[in-house]
């Protein structure tokens, strides 16, 4: 561990806490129908889309209308890129002459882009049309994100508002989020990129002669465009199979840095705006700081693990860090900070092999994922997953001290508490049951490259990853049709499971009366609340999969000690 090493990460989490407020304020402004600087240029674009869409502004919708329409763009989305995906051999832009995908992988890679998660079975520059990955991928890492976004507005306004029996326009809020904030950002990000050396063209690949005289192809394609909306909207498909690890979505250092603040950017930003819609930036910020806490110990974990180096490689004289599978630009801090973000998010988008970490700091990535992806979060899932933690939160503190639990004035009674539970209870059912179900059936072990420890690792990074809607992987572990299927189906209730009770639970909150705090109620903005939501996160979620934990990682760091390797 250097001061280098640290230095990055004190420097990217001073430019996130000095980015989040002017964001915060922006996001509040366009999603309150505010005037912004980019609405003269904006305004008739979105108009135009209300009026070709019969979209109406002033026509807001209750909870479960909300949840319909989301659903319904959903679906439709689905549809049209699993067409595009079994069609592409026969649709233009596509210069390499890419076949179709088989059923089940256009099925899977279809749910992944649908559901924001970009979980990956597929190396992008030998399987997908350029056409592909920008009409299909790339706009669903826009719509994805924005539709994440749109809930976790619709969440914040049922918790903001009081006797109110609607959301928002969920019309409206996705147009906005397209147009006001992913769009804008991706122009301006995109084109850093390209000056950083990001491929932006529409040519076939080249074959040309190395150095040493080999034959290489060197992928083209529009890179930049999709790199930068995939680690703003915390999507993470790579457009090639390397990933941000490849010199052509990330050639530099600063393009490293940059991707990396692009993920925290609008999930920091949202826990502001939270704070402002509900008429007190300490509730935001108490947020945050837990975020924040989280993020230092994960990293910190992270960091420990990969500079420490592999003891069975010191064994032999060669003392340093962990660098097996990282790109040697980067070094272990900078990946180790790389995999921290991008889990502690719904992105997932790596920059070194995961597979290859050392067992405690890969563990760091699945703990991240296991407490449901609230570490700042997905656009929009991270804020709206983390308000139910608040909710159950303020529900136990309410048991311990024996009187109704109030939250921002408003009683949280039953019903309230059957949706929050019912969100947080998705991820450890839906991680361990079908790791379980993985590890019995033959089709779960047929493309397993490790045994072991590790090869369990895999298989519950596998479920943990898709569930969480992040994507990354554990590299070890193969395509197949169950896990094209069960996979798919496993990111379909990850995003959904989730989206839905939450968005009950703000119009149930929305409905309430709220009452004046007095002298009697507890704060959930002061130290003592960041404290007990940080303890009920971990109790809630991390000591759920403590003993799946221990068969994988846990072990396979004991056994690594002891001179085994898989």
């Amino acid at each position: 561990m250097t001061a280098i090493g640290w230095l990055q990460a004190v420097i990217y989490f001073l430019i996130i806490l000095a980015l989040t407020k002017p964001l915060g304020l922006y996001l509040v402004r366009v999603f309150e129908g505010g005037r912004t600087w980019l609405s003269p240029v904006i305004e008739p674009i979105e108009k135009l889309i209300y009026r070709l869409c019969g979209v109406r502004v002033d026509e807001e919708m209750p909870w479960y209308t909300y949840a319909l329409a989301m659903l319904g763009f959903s679906l439709a989305g689905f549809a049209y890129l699993y067409v595009l995906l079994r069609t592409q051999q026969w649709l233009p832009f596509n210069p390499q002459h890419m076949p179709p995908m088989a059923p089940d992988l256009a099925w899977n890679t279809a749910v992944s882009f649908l559901t924001n998660t970009n979980w990956q079975f597929y190396s992008g520059e030998n399987a997908l049309s350029y056409l592909s990955q920008m009409a299909g991928l790339a706009w669903h890492n826009f719509v994805s994100a924005a539709v994440g976004i749109a809930i976790a507005v619709a969440v914040v306004r049922g918790v903001a508002r009081t006797s109110a029996k609607t959301l928002g326009n969920f019309w409206v809020d996705l147009t906005r989020a397209t147009l006001y904030v992913l769009l804008p950002i991706s122009v301006v990000g995109g084109l850093l990129l390209v000056m950083q050396g990001v491929p932006q063209n529409l040519h076939a690949y080249q074959t040309v002669s190395s150095l040493e005289g080999f034959s290489q192809q060197i992928t083209g394609g529009p890179m930049a465009s999709q790199e930068v909306i995939k680690e703003l909207g915390t999507n993470g498909g790579g457009f090639v199979g390397a990933n941000s690890a490849s010199p052509n979505e990330n050639p530099t250092p600063f393009s490293n840095f940059f991707e990396m603040l692009l993920i925290f950017l609008i999930p920091a930003g949202l826990v502001y705006m939270y704070g402002k819609m509900v008429k007190d930036t300490r509730q935001g910020w108490a947020i945050f700081t837990a975020m924040s806490v989280i993020f230092a110990i994960g990293f910190t974990v992270a960091y420990w693990g990969e500079a420490g180096g592999n003891p069975l490689v010191h064994q032999l004289g060669v003392a340093g860090a962990n660098l097996e599978g990282k790109e040697l630009r980067f070094g272990a801090a900078a990946s180790a900070l790389f995999a921290t973000v991008t889990t502690d998010t719904s992105c997932g988008a790596v920059n070194a092999a995961l597979d290859s970490f050392m067992p405690l700091a890969g563990l760091v990535p699945l703990v991240n994922m296991q407490l449901g992806e609230i570490i700042f979060g997905g656009v929009g899932s991270g804020l709206y997953g983390m308000i139910v933690f608040v909710v159950l939160t303020v529900f136990i503190a309410g048991l311990m001290v024996g009187r109704t639990p109030e939250f921002l004035g408003k009683k949280i009674e039953r019903r309230e508490v059957q949706f929050a539970i019912l969100a947080v209870l998705v991820t450890p059912v839906l991680c361990l049951v079908p790791t379980a179900v993985a590890v019995l059936v033959p089709q779960g072990l047929a493309t397993l490259s490790n045994n072991g420890a590790h090869g369990f690792s895999e298989i519950l990074y596998a479920f943990t990853s898709t569930n969480a809607n992040n994507g990354s992987a554990f590299a070890g572990l193969g395509s197949n049709l169950f896990y094209n299927i069960a996979t798919g189906v496993n990111m379909m209730f990850g995003r959904f499971s989730v989206a839905i009770p939450a968005l009950a639970l703000a119009g149930a909150l929305a409905g309430k009366k709220a009452s004046p705090m007095g002298a009697g109620t507890f704060t959930t903005h002061s130290p003592i609340f960041v404290g007990l939501l940080l303890g009920t996160i971990i109790i809630v979620g991390a000591l759920t999969f403590l003993p799946a934990d221990s068969l994988g990682p846990i072990v396979e760091h004991l056994q690594v000690l002891q001179g085994k390797t898989f």
